[in-house]
Formats: C-alpha cells, sequence, structure tokens
C-alpha cells in the first residue's frame, strides 16, 4: 500500500489519499510552483484524461492556488508545506538540505496499491507519455 497522507488543496479543502480508492491515481511531487519546467509537466498531465492526479509540492496553498489560477489547472495542487515535506519524506523524496520535493512520480492502482515509481532528475522535465503506457495496464 502507498503511504497515505492528507494534504490540503490550493483551495484549502483537505484531501485524503486513502479516500480517492476506486481509479488509479497519480502523484507526482516537484520542487516549487512557478518554474518552467514544472509548469511544463503539470501542463501534460492535464492530458492523462480521467485519472486521478495529485501534484504536491512544498510551497504554501496560497502560492499553489494563485499558480492553479493563473494556469488553469483542474487537478488538486497538494500543499506540503507543514510539516514541512511529511508527505515528501514519507515517499523518500524530500531534500531535507534544500527543502523541497524531488521529481518523484508514484502510480497507484484503483485499491491504493503502489504499482509504478520513478525519480526523474532536477532540471529534467519527466515523460508523461511513460505514465500513459504503464495506465493502461491498471
Amino acid at each position: 500500500m502507498a503511504p497515505d497522507f492528507e494534504l490540503p488543496d490550493q483551495h484549502g479543502t483537505p484531501v485524503r489519499l486513502s479516500g480517492l480508492r476506486g481509479k488509479p491515481v497519480v502523484i507526482v511531487f516537484f520542487p516549487f510552483a512557478f518554474t518552467g519546467i514544472c509548469q511544463g509537466e503539470l501542463h501534460a498531465l492535464k492530458e492523462l484524461g480521467d485519472t486521478r492526479v495529485l501534484a504536491i509540492s512544498a510551497d504554501t496553498m496560497f502560492a499553489l492556488r494563485a499558480w492553479a489560477d493563473r494556469e488553469g489547472y483542474s487537478f488538486p495542487l497538494l500543499s506540503d508545506f507543514w510539516p514541512h515535506g511529511q508527505a515528501a519524506r514519507a515517499y523518500g523524496v524530500f531534500d531535507g538540505e534544500k527543502g523541497f520535493a524531488r521529481r518523484g512520480t508514484f502510480i497507484l492502482d484503483g485499491e491504493g496499491v503502489l504499482r509504478w515509481q520513478t525519480m526523474t532528475p532536477v532540471g529534467q522535465a519527466r515523460d508523461v507519455g511513460e505514465y500513459r503506457e504503464v495506465l493502461t495496464y491498471l
């Protein structure tokens, strides 16, 4: 089972991972809002259709809301701000020295079981096409 968490989305609404059972979930940790690579990745994630996407950073929910409003993201941007990086730590992607989440991606099946994961180096964009391929098997 994937580690459970509850984090506020960009509107302050709590989102609990275990409450999203029934469809696959793509969890995407990203370093910071308002950055070029992250922006491109999140725009590409909008194309995953009806798959549930949770994008998580250690930014405040206020920064995430401003970014989501500007970019038109329809999926939840979750704030892992306090306790700082707690969810990212549970998934092993928090860089405590720099204070941000590394580019980790986790795909869960409809029962909440972790089926696939990858880490993308800082400064390199993720391959969203790879996610589509994995999701065809869930």
